[in-house]
């Protein structure tokens, strides 16, 4: 009997659970190192993603690291200005999707909820059209505009009556230092709060929105955000 036992868990093992494990390596092996989803908890990139978004991490974009690891292989690229990027936050090592404002070397300083980026104020007007897409919830009260950092204009939302920190700095980033803030100003927990991130602590670059439910609205499909792009 113990034999036949045996025999039925070689086969078992070479047939089926072999190859199942193998597959399972493959897959967390590219979420790893090639691309990855992250499911969005908080309202802090409003209105630019929402809470409901599932989106797409491009590991790739700047890097190519050993999986299951933070060793870089190989580098072709830094995170820009613009760039909403996938990030381990300093304080408690939680993923956070935060937006690049400052890069190395750049000096960072915000007065009245404007951004000023090495001595120059960055441009605001009004929300464009296409820059949000679908149903855009929570922003009753708020005020949207576009903000022009770089060339990469962008949604941000502004909440009167918040307590939070709307004018900072100057802040002077270090070599493979970078300010990250959520598009919702005056609701994220960002480099205001726990500092610049190291190059080390970017996971990697957001690039499309590739699914989105409504919580408030027992989850149902936000079917025009289905692979929005982030800008």
């Amino acid at each position: 009997m113990t034999g036949q036992i045996k025999k039925t868990l070689a086969r078992w093992w070479t047939e089926w659970l072999r190859s199942v494990l193998l597959i399972i390596l493959l897959i967390t092996a590219f979420r790893s190192a090639v691309a990855d989803w992250n499911d969005v908890p908080t309202g802090s990139m409003k209105p630019t993603i929402f809470e409901g978004d599932r989106i797409v991490v491009n590991k790739l974009a700047y890097d190519l690291k050993v999986p299951y690891t933070t060793r870089r292989i190989l580098q072709w690229s830094d995170p820009q200005r613009g760039d909403i990027v996938v990030l381990h936050s300093p304080a408690d090592g939680k993923r956070l999707v935060k937006r690049v404002v400052g890069t190395p070397g750049d000096t960072v300083a915000m007065s009245d909820d404007h951004l000023i980026v090495n001595g120059e104020e960055i441009t605001y007007a009004p929300l464009a059209p296409g820059l949000v897409s679908g149903r855009t919830p929570g922003v009753s009260g708020r005020f949207l505009a576009t903000e022009h950092l770089d060339d990469v204009p962008h949604a941000v939302m502004i909440s009167p009556g918040v307590h939070c920190l709307r004018t900072f700095g100057p802040v002077q980033l270090a070599q493979s230092s970078y300010f990250v803030m959520g598009d919702n100003r005056d609701e994220s927990f960002d480099s205001r709060y726990f500092g610049p991130v190291s190059r080390e602590q970017i996971v990697g670059q957001a690039t499309i929105v590739a699914a989105s439910v409504d919580p408030e609205r027992h989850y149902i499909p936000r079917w025009g955000r289905f692979l929005h792009p982030l800008r």
